[in-house]
């Protein structure tokens, strides 16, 4: 950054970026990284050199991380009913300040008996996440919207998974082939599991 604002200024600069989105990114090297950008189009903004695009994608981007959380139809009242009965888990995959961020904010954190987030999806890291709960595949149902993270390792597992489409699902989570399993059920809402238990 020495062409535009001497060192000091420069980490002036990221160490204030730093701070202002630091309840957004949390620590580690992702987080360091946008806001080493947000720094550089803050720095080099003085001197039109920066596209309005890379600027518009970190608005963008914040915006989406603080978006409210919205429950899909359904979802409480049937988490209400499961967990008087059942201990439920929910399981995710992500940064990690991201998806604590989501729960928190979604209101559903009392109807869980324990929240895992993965860093990955794959049959191992569900089979790792059974043996700490000390729960056999055959007392595992997984209730999800992707085939390729939610259902297939479960079902590779010898375990039960219910598949609820989604009409938006990123094309990395897409799987075409049918699903031919004794353990697989294809639901059209979660409500209606409760029929199923």
């Amino acid at each position: 950054m020495q062409p535009y604002l001497p060192a000091d200024k420069a980490s002036q600069e990221l160490f204030r970026t730093e701070m202002k989105n630091l309840h957004l990114y949390g620590y580690g090297i992702k987080g360091m990284m946008l806001c080493m950008v947000e720094a550089i189009c803050n720095i080099i903004t003085q001197t039109n050199e920066v596209p309005h695009c890379i600027r518009e994608v970190i608005r963008l981007g914040q915006e989406l991380i603080e978006h409210p959380i919205e429950l899909l139809g359904g979802v409480e009242e049937t988490l209400s009913q499961l967990s008087n009965r059942y201990k439920l888990i929910l399981i995710t995959k992500g940064d990690l300040l991201d998806q604590e961020r989501k729960v928190g904010k979604s209101g559903l954190k009392p109807y869980f008996h324990h929240i895992e987030i993965l860093s990955d999806k794959q049959p191992e890291d569900y089979q790792r996440m059974m043996q700490s709960l000390a729960c056999p595949p055959n007392g595992f149902l997984m209730i999800g919207n992707s085939m390729k993270s939610d259902i297939l390792p479960v079902l590779q597992l010898d375990g039960y998974a219910a598949h609820i489409p989604y009409p938006i699902t990123w094309q990395h989570e897409q799987h075409e082939e049918e699903v031919n399993h004794p353990h697989f059920l294809r639901l059209n809402k979660i409500t209606e599991i409760l029929h199923h238990l």
